[in-house]
């Protein structure tokens, strides 16, 4: 973000309404670039929003100003500059529906207020879907007028790339191809001559003055309404019990069918591989924006993710015939890993300590906290050079001695104690949940499983640590 972002936003809203901003704070944003600045003046409080993204500004105004006139709940849009990716919007508060589910007392049933609330956002989904779709340049959408094939692929290789190949689920790639190019030809056949907002899901619905408004369509196209309708009701972390899902879907096909010609036989035929692919697009960003970027939420939701996924699939056999993906979706669903991602961790410090082969890259940080330390053991002398020593490994006695008496290696290894301990002393009074600490060389088998395994020894005579040790390349032999 450019350093003068805020000032920018200052100067447009000095004129916009010829007064200076009296304060200007960031908002929370999650999984974009843009940012958000609540900017209070004398009597009024607006929203500025930055994105680099000038085409994405420029579809989100014009879909702003074409939704405002058709009578949909949209923040209204006060000024803009788009050479400087600048605009002030309507403020609508912090409340949003996911907030308000999050309240409800997960032992109780939904309350009528909130089954109302989901009633109320269909509505309205209905009404951007059909009557906001009427008369509305799709030339103006982007990244594409509609979502279509291209569209599709982008998706699912979100899903590959970012969450399939991050937490090592194993698939045939051309299998999978081949099922994703089925799955994708079966979609295409279902009418998508419709508004598709592409993210309405609890989070883009805030609670304003007693009224459901809309936010974060600027990625909006022409699609099929089954897309949308799945991703406010399968929404992993609302986690809606199917039972009221279900109701809901039927409340929603009555309200489409009364503003558009809809056969609800057709409409299920397609709703299911609708929401498989909006829930994998959903993966894919839990995997990028969760384990890859480190924001917990996100990493947070992909229990919920794999519920609702077994939930899709316990409720029959598909209309398309997906052989790779299937077996995909059941392994997900069965790894135990998985389905503790995200789970509240027991108080204390946990020291992650590795070893590995710098030839297979540094090792990853699955905890997402990032930091720590990585020692270079190939400064030390090489036992694998020694005939003897070769195919033993650092935990053998022989490699042992050979290492443990050199002076060399004894004030490295001290040097390194010192180090996390230090550290160690730190997390433990910042109340820090995790430190990795990681031994390589060149082979990942001598001299770095030998220090992590001192270390880790070292580290064990303390009460109030947990030692999780790893030899990479040791446990990947066969």
């Amino acid at each position: 973000m450019a350093p003068d972002v805020k000032t920018r936003l200052q100067e447009l809203y000095r004129q916009w309404c010829g007064e200076p901003a009296g304060g200007i704070v960031p908002v929370s944003a999650d999984g974009s670039v843009r940012r958000y600045f609540r900017i209070t003046g004398r009597e009024l409080t607006v929203i500025g929003a930055f994105n680099p993204d000038r085409k994405e500004n420029r579809a989100f105004l014009n879909l702003s100003g074409h939704f405002r006139r058709q009578g949909l709940p949209v923040p209204e849009i006060y000024a803009s500059d788009l050479d400087r990716h600048i605009y002030l919007q309507q403020d609508l508060g912090d409340v949003t529906l996911f907030s308000l589910v999050s309240t409800q007392d997960q032992a109780e049933e939904f309350s009528d207020r909130l089954i109302g609330l989901y009633r109320e956002a269909l509505e309205t989904l209905a009404r951007f879907q059909i009557v906001g779709g009427r008369d509305l340049d799709y030339s103006e959408c982007y990244p594409r007028p509609c979502f279509d094939r291209q569209s599709m692929h982008w998706d699912l290789n979100y899903f590959k790339y970012h969450f399939l190949k991050l937490v090592d689920i194993p698939f045939e790639e051309q299998a999978l191809e081949d099922d994703f190019d089925s799955l994708i030809d079966f979609l295409m056949e279902a009418d998508a001559n419709h508004f598709l907002y592409r993210d309405f899901q609890s989070r883009n619905l805030m609670w304003f003055q007693e009224r459901l408004y809309c936010i974060d369509y600027q990625g909006g196209r022409k699609g099929a309404l089954q897309y949308d309708v799945a991703s406010l009701l399968l929404d992993s972390k609302a986690d809606l019990p199917w039972s009221l899902r279900n109701r809901l879907l039927e409340h929603y096909l009555g309200v489409a069918g009364n503003l558009t010609p809809l056969q609800p036989e057709t409409f299920l035929r397609f709703y299911r591989p609708y929401a498989l692919l909006r829930l994998m697009q959903a993966f894919g960003a839990y995997g990028y924006r969760g384990l890859h970027q480190g924001k917990s939420h996100f990493e947070a939701s992909i229990p919920y993710g794999l519920r609702t996924l077994e939930g899709l699939l316990a409720q029959g056999s598909l209309p398309v015939r997906l052989p790779e993906l299937s077996e995909v979706w059941q392994r997900m669903i069965r790894s135990d890993s998985l389905n503790r991602k995200g789970q509240q961790q027991e108080p204390g410090l946990t020291v992650h300590v590795k070893s590995f082969s710098y030839r297979q890259g540094l090792p990853r940080d699955r905890t997402g906290h990032g930091g720590g330390f990585v020692f270079d053991c190939r400064i030390l002398p090489n036992p694998g050079r020694i005939a003897a020593y070769a195919p033993l490994t650092g935990r053998d006695r022989e490699v042992g001695r050979f290492l443990g008496e050199d002076r060399e290696v004894q004030r490295f290894l001290s040097q390194a104690r010192t180090l996390v301990d230090q550290a160690v002393n730190h997390h433990l009074g910042r109340n820090f949940s995790d430190l990795t600490v990681a031994f390589g060389c060149t082979g990942g088998r001598h001299r770095s499983v030998f220090c992590a395994e001192r270390l880790a020894a070292h580290l064990r005579s303390r009460k109030d640590l947990r030692i999780d040790l790893q030899h990479r390349e040791l446990e990947s032999m066969p």
